[in-house]
């Protein structure tokens, strides 16, 4: 199970620390939050515990109304279960009775300037970014007419060379090598370059290349979601390759089924106007329109005309 140390959400999120245990063992595993409104008042049955707690202003204004005796046994019972951090926003003022619970149990305290509803958003975000599944394929990342390309193919097949004539015809580029891929969400993968490698591009021959100084920032993107798999490999003269595009093949990345091509490679082929083909035919697709499908049916109706 992924999970995100405590000091890492401080620095992120850029989080006032209130009290925090020194050496805290807290892991922040959960991306969902919660909002401790009937906990306060007593109710524990279905608590999610193990979430981010956050105090917003109807939580605040609802335990000012307590007397400090019972707002006191309220902190207790709340900070007796291994919470991994209490959140307050709009920098509200934290009671010294939940303070002192804190250092009891080794609770970590938290603020934020911001409003709850945007702090929730941001937060939210951040966590599912942070705590999705995540694999690195060694591969190039390019965005070409706005989709996703992720090229892979054996060392040597020529996929920097691909990316690189890609970046030369205005396409930009997102990983070289190794391309570090999230499920963000369902049916959803990004993909962006480790951040020791970001906007290098290796070249064998000339070697590494600095894409953002070379082309400028126009020619690098930070993230893009992977749209289409495109495999390189050496021509094949005993294997049968796909001529008319009926058939759909898929790459399965993180249990997420990818649309998938494989272009064979063999001297004289432009690859990169290929991709590029390959971008505009699965936009096409994705708007309703397949031309294997549109030649298969006029074909049909010509067998049929025939016929009669």
């Amino acid at each position: 199970m992924k999970s995100i140390p405590i000091d890492n959400l401080i620095n992120d999120m850029n989080l006032e620390v209130i009290y925090k245990p020194e050496n805290p063992d807290i892991e922040i595993t959960k991306s969902d939050l919660n909002r401790p409104g009937l906990q306060l008042t007593g109710f524990y049955n279905h608590f999610a515990y193990e979430r981010i707690q956050l105090i917003g202003n109807v939580e605040w204004s609802y335990l000012t109304s307590l007397d400090k005796k019972t707002r006191d046994e309220r902190f207790k019972r709340l900070l007796e279960y291994p919470i991994p951090a209490i959140i307050f926003t709009r920098n509200l003022e934290v009671f010294p009775e939940m303070i002192k619970w804190a250092k009891e149990f080794g609770r970590t305290i938290l603020r934020t300037k911001l409003t709850t509803t945007k702090f929730i958003s941001k937060l939210i975000n951040y966590l599912d970014d942070m705590l999705a599944p995540q694999i690195t394929i060694h591969g190039v990342l390019v965005e070409v007419y706005g989709i996703g390309i992720l090229i892979t193919g054996e060392s040597g097949v020529g996929k920097s060379e691909t990316a690189l004539e890609l970046i030369k015809r205005g396409h930009r580029l997102v990983a070289d090598d190794a391309v570090e891929i999230r499920r963000v969400e369902e049916n959803i993968l990004r993909g962006k370059a480790p951040e020791l490698i970001k906007h290098f591009l290796e070249i064998r021959g000339i070697g590494i290349l600095d894409i953002k100084r070379l082309y400028g920032v126009g020619a690098i993107r930070n993230s893009k979601v992977i749209d289409l798999v495109v495999k390189l490999e050496y021509w094949d003269d005993k294997k049968a390759y796909d001529r008319v595009g009926l058939d759909e093949d898929y790459a399965v990345i993180l249990d997420t089924k990818v649309p998938k091509i494989t272009i064979p490679v063999r001297p004289g082929r432009n690859l990169a106007m290929i991709v590029e083909v390959a971008a505009r035919n699965h936009r096409q697709k994705r708007m309703g329109y397949n031309a294997a499908e549109e030649l298969d049916k006029r074909i049909l109706s010509l067998h049929e005309h025939d016929k009669n």
